[in-house]
């Protein structure tokens, strides 16, 4: 066989729950749930569930007392960043850790791996049978043609995939099987398009990934935006960037945020919350010396609907008293003065 470029996603499974079973072997097999603090009676979602809790419908995102009321008999247990923070530095080291290959790391959980090879297959084998044997996690492997396809591909690898060949770990999605496998699913099984943009593009007739590829690009172009509307086809048709850049991975933005037990009704101690998060915010970016050229704010009404604002800064900045400044005024957006239940302040680089 010829070698060439291929894209691996590696992508860690069930990861925060798999890392609190390594500390709890006893709760292996049990239904386990991590998210806030742990305590599903109080406000929170759900970071992520064992598979054994997603049997019961639980799902990431969902608030902690849904959860509950699914899975009565799950373990819930509190995050541990920083734990989680070392374990994935473990896992990274794994993946640089083979020779010829370029890792561009996406989150905690996940990665990118661009490697010349004759046999993807098993290189990917390989990268599972290494991060199993140095942190005992188990992880699946896309395999692509672009970086698009490997991650899509990574969703048929994990345990469980309905589609034929999937499930086993691995799974290759090129442009030769991107049509059957992918032609006919929803549009928003494509990794960048979210339930929002599904619903924008079904307002217009188009419902599957059969339909967006075939779209005449300008058309959404003049109806979705001279950027976005292209972009959405170009994912219909399996495009992406095709290689994997080795820089690190430094996220993209910094927050933080607040549920609150009880629903806040004064729209004044809301203004109080986000100036006091906004000035966390500024205390984590001035400590790494990156100031924030946007700022957004979160705020989730009851019961259940979350709105996001943001604004870009006149100067990037790391100033809390600026920082706060602006966060009130992007608050100031919001027309609702419904009771809210979350806030979040978030920093953009």
């Amino acid at each position: 066989m010829t070698s060439q470029y291929w894209v691996l996603h590696v992508d860690l499974d069930q990861f925060l729950a798999a890392v609190e079973i390594l500390r709890r072997p006893e709760l292996a097999g049990r239904p386990v749930i991590v998210g806030g603090k742990g305590d599903p009676t109080q406000r929170a979602v759900v970071a992520t569930a064992s598979y054994e809790a997603r049997r019961h419908g639980v799902r990431s995102g969902m608030p902690m007392r849904t959860a509950a009321k699914r899975c009565p008999d799950a373990v819930f247990l509190p995050a541990d960043n920083p734990h989680y923070e070392e374990v994935s530095e473990e896992v990274m080291a794994v993946l640089r850790a083979f020779p010829d290959v370029v890792v561009e790391v996406m989150g905690w959980d996940e990665a990118f791996v661009g490697a010349e090879t004759a046999d993807p297959e098993a290189l990917a084998q390989d990268i599972r049978a290494a991060v199993l044997a140095k942190t005992r996690l188990h992880c699946s492997v896309g395999i692509g043609d672009n970086m698009l396809r490997a991650k899509l591909a990574t969703e048929f690898a994990k345990p469980g995939s309905p589609e034929p060949g999937g499930g086993g770990g691995t799974f290759r999605l090129t442009g030769a099987n991107w049509v059957e496998v992918m032609a006919d699913r929803p549009t928003q099984a494509l990794w960048g398009i979210g339930a929002k943009t599904a619903r924008k593009l079904a307002d217009r007739g188009l419902t599957t990934v059969r339909e967006l590829a075939a779209t005449d690009p300008a058309v959404l172009a003049a109806d979705l935006g001279p950027a976005m509307g292209p972009w959405y086809v170009q994912l219909g048709r399996g495009i992406g960037r095709a290689r994997v850049e080795g820089t690190p991975w430094v996220p993209r933005s910094r927050g933080h945020e607040t549920t609150f037990q009880e629903n806040i009704t004064d729209w004044a101690d809301v203004r109080t919350e986000v100036a006091a998060l906004a000035r966390l915010v500024a205390a984590d970016i001035g400590g790494e010396g990156r100031p924030a050229a946007r700022v957004g704010v979160k705020v989730r009404f009851a019961p259940f609907s979350t709105y996001t604002r943001s604004k870009t800064l006149d100067a990037p900045t790391t100033d809390p008293d600026e920082l706060a400044t602006a966060a009130l005024d992007v608050l100031e957006r919001f027309t609702s003065r419904r009771p809210v239940r979350l806030l979040g302040v978030k920093a953009e680089f």
